[in-house]
């Protein structure tokens, strides 16, 4: 099976285009995100046919779970579906399907390349039924107190087709002990879909660094619906005017709300390289590169 290797602000993927839909994706997906033992990713991203969008994403993580949405994710998969010749544009954009909906990815580029993409992420869901928080009434969840084992953070809770926790804080984000409380926060019992923890530091109006805790992942350097999550948080706190420059590790997003209609999250893309997955009959296997972008 053929794959491309790609990432989007270093949260990187493996996309492929599956000659049909009836594999076992969840054991694959762990097989091809391992790190040490297969081509090592955040996720599986498979392009699909649709009856309704130019193509449908359907998205892995690395423990085998399938995640709604992914804003890296859907803007490499655009370059990879127009670069490979899976579809044309039509007035510089094509629609993805996917469980969070269809959403719009705006083209840019060069020479035939897809260096840029704008997505419209669509309205963020900020009821906690929506998202989704157990016993928290209907109000909107800011500055929500999440008790876990390593103390009580505040958060601000947003779907963004896939569940957020956003917490700001003071202490810089390269100190905060991400990697104890992250998993915590996402096991905690008030997310039943489980949810994704991202801290912030504030540096202005409409500028934050933050890092990410990615369902089903783990840190990440870089998450497209967590960054979204950011921007409308921040806006929510009067922290941004409409645009927000979210700078994460593996580089800088920009989210665009002004609080009514689509969130619009814009980034680069990039093809690492291609190769090919030989696989055994029980999933697993050796993926070998044929070649670099």
């Amino acid at each position: 099976m053929n794959f491309a290797k790609m990432h989007g602000t270093g949260n990187d993927f493996v996309v492929v285009r599956p000659q049909n839909d009836d594999r076992d994706w969840q054991q694959l997906a762990l097989a091809m995100c391992d790190r040490h033992f297969g081509i090592g990713s955040d996720g599986l991203i498979l392009a699909l046919p649709s009856v309704r969008a130019d193509l449908r994403m359907r998205m892995f993580n690395p423990d085998g779970s399938e995640a709604e949405m992914c804003g890296n994710g859907i803007r490499c998969l655009a370059k990879f579906a127009v670069e490979s010749g899976l579809t044309s544009p039509r007035h510089g954009a094509i629609t993805i399907e996917t469980v969070a909906g269809d959403l719009l990815c705006e083209l840019r580029g060069s020479a035939g390349n897809v260096e840029h993409v704008r997505v419209a992420m669509g309205v963020p869901r900020l009821r906690p039924s929506e998202v989704p928080v157990r016993g928290s009434g209907q109000g909107l969840l800011r500055d929500l107190p999440v008790s876990v084992a390593a103390g009580t953070f505040p958060v601000t809770c947003v779907s963004m087709g896939n569940p957020h926790a956003v917490h700001f804080t003071d202490t810089p984000v390269s100190e905060f002990p991400l990697g104890t409380v992250g998993p915590q926060i996402e096991h905690s019992e008030i997310f039943p879909n489980r949810v994704n923890f991202e801290v912030v530091n504030n540096l202005g109006q409409g500028r934050v660094r933050a890092r990410v805790w990615e369902r089903g992942a783990g840190e990440t350097l870089a998450c497209g619906t967590g960054a979204c999550a950011i921007g409308v948080a921040a806006h929510l706190a009067g922290r941004s005017d409409g645009k927000t420059l979210v700078s994460l590790t593996g580089g800088d997003l920009l989210i665009e709300w002004d609080g009514d209609g689509q969130v619009y999250l814009s980034g680069p893309a990039t093809e690492v390289f291609r190769g090919e997955w030989m696989a055994d009959r029980s999933g697993s296997g050796v993926g070998a590169a044929t070649g670099t972008a």
